[in-house]
């Protein structure tokens, strides 16, 4: 199999149009459905099918364009590894939530703006489940996701996660409500409170909920919000309390209250799928991404 047809496949799986394709790469429409067309006659397997105006991949496609990831890295490996002065080329696609990107993702952008300008990464801001379909569709080829020590991620065998960073978590309630205590007698004090948690993503509620228990209560969940300068307005507002960074500002009107005993951290990592991140470009991507991580812990 010719790596040119299956590289025009992989773009298929990913653009979903030949003419996209073809607009991607600089070729002509027929010349797309003309090499497909090859592919499918070497493989003996049907690739594609109608699918209204445009065309979608077969089981058997998407098994091929699975290969073709894997098959298109080692062969850039292999020139890599015959010329060690090629320079890593391409896009890397990226789904992270807000705070990875601008914790980690940004200093990578503006390292490779000056050291390795034919990289460039396409972000999108997503939470961590939302993150890993799009990992699985091959939307993307790295996600920037988190879990909580107290509610821990699942990960699937197929994906390799990579701990970047670990922040603590606290308890933001209007000013003037200093409590001390453990983490129970913290939550034990606001359990008559109502409680914001977000809208996207399950993972800190679950933390409210398991120190809740522990602290003998049930939670009121009333508010659901996505972005957490809203969290902060809502609890400022007095409409209730929430989890929230322990290394971020509080700004006035709010107060952070510290977890102990048991503490409560969010841990971010940098996910791939198995098998993909020798990819050139993906892997300069992590060795930055781990690069600032060993910064940081120095």
């Amino acid at each position: 199999m010719e790596t040119r047809r299956l590289e025009l496949l992989l773009e298929l799986s990913r653009l979903g149009s030949m003419r996209e394709v073809a607009d991607e790469l600089g070729v002509t429409t027929s010349t797309v459905s003309q090499q497909i067309a090859a592919l499918a006659r070497e493989t003996g397997a049907a690739l594609v099918e109608p699918d209204g105006r445009r065309v979608r991949l077969t089981p058997a496609g998407r098994r091929l364009a699975d290969h073709a990831v894997t098959i298109l890295a080692a062969v850039d490996a292999a020139r890599l590894d015959l010329d060690p002065g090629s320079e890593p080329s391409g896009t890397v696609r990226v789904a992270g939530f807000a705070t990875a990107i601008r914790r980690s993702l940004m200093p990578v952008l503006a390292e490779l703006a000056a050291s390795h300008p034919d990289v460039r990464l396409l972000i999108r801001e997503h939470e961590p489940f939302e993150a890993y379909e799009m990992l699985a569709r091959d939307d993307v080829e790295l996600a920037l996701t988190y879990d909580y020590d107290l509610a821990p991620a699942a990960f699937d065998r197929t994906l390799v996660a990579t701990p970047l960073w670990a922040a603590p978590w606290s308890l933001g309630v209007p000013a003037g409500s200093a409590v001390g205590g453990d983490a129970r007698a913290v939550f034990r004090e606001f359990a008559g409170h109502d409680w914001v948690v977000n809208s996207r993503n399950t993972a800190d509620e679950d933390v409210a909920r398991t120190l809740a228990s522990l602290a003998g209560f049930e939670p009121s969940v009333t508010h659901r919000v996505d972005s957490l300068d809203l969290v902060r307005e809502l609890i400022r507002a007095g409409l209730g309390v929430g989890l929230l960074p322990a290394d971020q500002p509080p700004g006035d009107g709010l107060e952070l209250l510290p977890l102990r005993d048991p503490d409560v951290s969010l841990r971010a990592y940098a996910v791939t799928r198995r098998g993909r991140a020798d990819w050139p470009p993906l892997a300069l991507v992590l060795d930055r991404l781990t690069t600032i991580r060993l910064r940081s812990m120095g």
